[in-house]
């Protein structure tokens, strides 16, 4: 598929869970019966992620889709006054959460290019009175952000969705500040996948077909700009990865990770 047509399976299948289509994990549901269907409910992925009790209850109901691969707030360490960006930002679940950790002096700014996420995450915002975050149009390859802007970038699972990772961390450099810092979770290849797993378009979506090596990774971190980069996957995430695709085995190709890195 080319750039573009990568673009718009995303934009089409994450439009669709914003308006009610199953979600519960990173899996589209055409490849094989998902855990949406009749197993963990995103309440109970976001706890296996690493999100505690308060972070949950922080956000009620309809922020959190149980989309992600792990917990960036776990790693991020905001502190009160800083500004975030959240990218591929999703109905708000992580940009609600970091928002509580910055304060009211601090402000928080959630990147999607869905619009049926941005109506889910504006109107979720306005539920909980959060005047500290806003969502903005756009593709986390052309952010629609000023340079030298923000304290900390964080995303969850969606990188990988990205068809130009190295695009995506170059606009993450530009617009952090001097000292600025990136603290992502996402997933991360192991291995190649086998023609038969590389063919299935819906994977695509699924968090798995656009997974890149650490290697990779580390090296477009590097031509970035940045430094201090580890990227440090996780073994523990096998068994909620199996669950995305039940059946395909992708739990032996990617796996989840932590990413950061830091801005001189």
């Amino acid at each position: 598929m080319t750039p573009e047509q990568v673009r718009d399976l995303v934009r089409s299948r994450y439009g669709a869970i914003a308006e009610g289509a199953a979600s519960s994990c990173c899996a589209p549901k055409p490849v094989a019966k998902s855990p949406c269907c009749g197993g963990p409910d995103a309440t109970e992925l976001a706890r296996r992620m690493g999100y505690d009790e308060a972070d949950l209850s922080a956000v009620g109901d309809g922020a959190n889709l149980g989309l992600g691969c792990g917990n960036p707030q776990a790693i991020a360490a905001m502190r009160p006054g800083e500004v975030v960006v959240d990218l591929g930002s999703g109905a708000g679940f992580d940009a609600f959460l970091a928002a509580r950790r910055i304060g009211e002096t601090g402000r928080v700014i959630g990147v999607d290019m869905t619009h049926e996420m941005l109506n889910k995450a504006r109107a979720n915002a306005a539920r909980l009175g959060l005047s500290n975050v806003e969502f903005r149009l756009g593709e986390i390859e052309h952010l629609p952000i000023a340079d030298n802007a923000a304290d900390v970038i964080i995303s969850n699972c969606v990188i990988n969705l990205s068809p130009d990772k190295a695009a995506v961390f170059a606009e993450a450099f530009r617009v952090l500040k001097p000292g600025g810092r990136v603290a992502v979770s996402d997933v991360v290849m192991l291995k190649p996948l086998p023609p038969e797993l590389a063919a299935v378009r819906d994977l695509f979506t699924g968090c798995v077909g656009g997974a890149a090596t650490v290697a990779d990774l580390s090296r477009w971190l590097e031509q970035a700009g940045f430094f201090d980069i580890r990227i440090d996957p996780k073994p523990e995430s096998r068994e909620l990865i199996a669950e995305w695709t039940p059946g395909l085995g992708v739990e032996d190709y990617v796996t989840s990770a932590i990413i950061q890195a830091r801005k001189p």
